[in-house]
């Protein structure tokens, strides 16, 4: 079984060499390459071609939200991004999903749960931690519903798909869709799949913001 080939992205050094030192002492884990910018990021993921970037937010020359939109919409490269900041501000979690995220993590995060999100992200989820799941689902009730280009594609979706995707929204595993709707967990990840193919999301969290901006779903509700 091949590695998860890492790329950390952070502009403090000493960052940089703790989370590399870290993951390299994993044997599923390899650190191929750190960057101290947004550019040189995005430079170093279109020549190494990683399978997970560990993506600061704060830094100079292109900030982690937009050199996550580059890679993640570079059509060349197949890397998941981890966005890691001290910072649990709304606008960044939002932003970053939008530009492509697939997990968001605060910096003092143990150890343990940080190697955890590598895996999960490589292994095609997302991942939230609680509190930032709850800062999201709060910015967005917070914020006015407005139509998007998505709307309309979520009537190509079957009605069991949108049971599926209601499901999504209220942050629930494929296990616990299937035991919810009665069907198997292989039948719950189809649809899931299915789904994702449906609407051209990246994975379960822009599901997560897609249900609830289009209004198929209401935090709280």
């Amino acid at each position: 079984m091949n590695p998860i080939d890492v790329l950390i992205v952070d502009d403090q050094s000493l960052i940089r060499a703790g989370f590399s030192a870290l993951l390299s002492a994993e044997e599923d884990m390899r650190v191929i390459g750190t960057a101290a910018s947004g550019a040189e990021a995005v430079r170093l993921a279109r020549s190494c071609k990683p399978d997970v970037v560990l993506m600061d937010i704060r830094m100079p020359d292109g900030d982690g939200i937009w050199a996550a939109a580059q890679i993640t919409g570079d059509p060349q490269l197949q890397a998941r991004v981890v966005m890691l900041t001290t910072f649990e501000l709304d606008e960044y979690i939002l932003d970053s999903i939008r530009a492509g995220a697939s997990g968001f993590l605060v910096k003092d995060t143990e150890p343990a749960a940080l190697i955890e999100a590598v895996r999960v992200v490589a292994g095609g989820d997302s991942l939230l931690s609680p509190s930032v799941t709850r800062r999201l689902l709060s910015q967005i009730a917070a914020t006015p519903k407005r139509e998007l280009p998505e709307e309309g594609r979520l009537r190509e979706l079957t009605a069991r798909e949108r049971e599926v995707l209601v499901q999504i929204g209220a942050g629930k595993t494929n296990a616990e869709i299937a035991a919810e709707l009665f069907i198997t967990p292989l039948t719950a990840k189809t649809h899931v799949s299915r789904i994702i193919g449906k609407l051209g999301v990246r994975d379960r969290t822009s599901l997560v913001v897609l249900a609830y901006e289009s209004g198929l779903i209401t935090p709280g509700g």
